[in-house]
């Protein structure tokens, strides 16, 4: 898990560095991760690298846990963290696209309000 939010990390960087480049304006990124787990590695820096980034607004992490997932992990990387409700990935993939859509629809650095969360279920410790 550390390994893979390390190299979504660089991707947006260089991303949105050759955007930069080209003079092409951008929305704020998104990191979208879905796991079933725990972190089979070093997963603190990568945690700290994201954070340090959504602080800055250069990008939003969701991090959505399915069953048998480690909540407290995600909770650590990011406060956009939810559980999906059994396999309502159908619904999760249609907030998401339903959201992208809002997004694009507004100008860069604009606050745009994301549709309603229909596909998560309360998070218990």
């Amino acid at each position: 898990m550390g390994r893979a939010i390390d190299i979504a990390l660089d991707m947006v960087r260089e991303r949105k560095a050759e955007y930069k480049r080209s003079g092409v304006g951008y929305y704020q990124p998104w990191i979208f991760l879905i796991t079933d787990g725990a972190p089979t590695d070093s997963w603190q820096e990568a945690a700290r690298r994201a954070q340090q980034e959504m602080e800055a607004n250069t990008l939003t992490l969701f991090a959505v846990g399915v069953a048998g997932a480690d909540m407290e992990v995600l909770n650590q990387l990011t406060p956009r963290t939810l559980k999906l409700d059994g396999l309502r990935f159908r619904e999760l993939f249609i907030w998401l696209s339903q959201s992208q859509k809002r997004v694009s629809g507004s100008r860069p650095g604009d606050q745009t309000a994301l549709p309603p969360v229909n596909f998560a279920a309360p998070i218990t410790s």
